[in-house]
């Protein structure tokens, strides 16, 4: 089974997150957090296209594309995976504008996937394609931000 395009798995998310916390009033003080977290997430997402863009390599995950650079610098040099991040945290601040635990549901579904469906697939194939190069990367940089992993092994 191939899997679906991760845009596609974040937009479905953030609508069950609306439809799960249908009902559920704003706050200010929500709306703001969600603001500020959604700028931050929507810079961590922005920022790697653009990298990629400077490489002229893909930034598209799926199986037919082909990576001409491995890129490891901006943002990339502190996490293998900000575009992940970013839609995560774009679900993040979609959780928290309207403050329900139900609203995190969708979120942590994302993330699961993304963690053990989508990210072993694509470093199965940078392994492949760059060899010695992002097995040094790899060892270098977290998968996520800081984060260690334990189905994360620089084997």
């Amino acid at each position: 089974m191939k899997n679906p395009p991760p845009l596609a798995l974040m937009l479905t998310a953030a609508g069950l997150q609306r439809l799960l916390a249908e009902g559920t009033p704003t706050t200010r003080t929500s709306r703001l957090l969600a603001t500020v977290l959604g700028a931050g997430a929507s810079a961590a997402l922005a920022a790697p296209v653009l990298e990629f863009r400077r490489h002229q390599t893909t930034v598209d995950p799926r199986d037919q594309a082909d990576p001409t650079s491995l890129v490891t610098t901006g943002i990339n040099a502190h996490t293998r995976n900000p575009m992940y991040l970013g839609m995560a945290g774009l679900l993040l601040a979609n959780a928290v504008r309207r403050p329900t635990l139900r609203a995190l549901l969708p979120l942590v579904a994302f993330i699961t996937w993304i963690n053990y469906r989508q990210i072993p697939v694509e470093e199965s194939a940078l392994q492949q394609r760059f060899g010695d190069d992002y097995r040094q990367y790899r060892t270098k940089v977290p998968r996520w931000i800081g984060i260690s992993h334990r189905c994360d092994n620089a084997d």
